[in-house]
């Protein structure tokens, strides 16, 4: 059986921190960041939980190359990224979750 991927950046209201993930399941991770189901997590330490970017793959390994890929660019590259899609840096969880 061949699983999906997403990679995902979050950050958080300020907007001063970002986090690349990888997930085969958008809905349930994003869900976890929310809820600090990791309180020891980076992302639960930075209060990140705003989503920003997203990327779709049919493999999840296509997803963890694109994620690997995305970790490796300097913050400005990243910006640049994001701005592309979302250029008001917009919160797409309620998208995503269906809020």
């Amino acid at each position: 059986m061949v699983r999906g991927g997403s990679v995902y950046i979050l950050t958080n209201k300020a907007k001063t921190t970002l986090y690349v993930g990888v997930t085969s399941n958008l809905i349930s991770r994003l869900q976890e960041h929310k809820a600090k189901i990791y309180p020891r997590s980076f992302t639960a330490r930075y209060n990140l939980s705003q989503l920003i970017y997203m990327e779709h793959f049919h493999s999840i390994e296509e997803a963890i190359a694109r994620e690997k890929y995305i970790k490796g660019k300097s913050r400005e590259w990243k910006e640049k990224l994001i701005y592309e899609v979302n250029p008001n840096w917009d919160d797409l969880s309620k998208e995503v979750l269906n809020w």
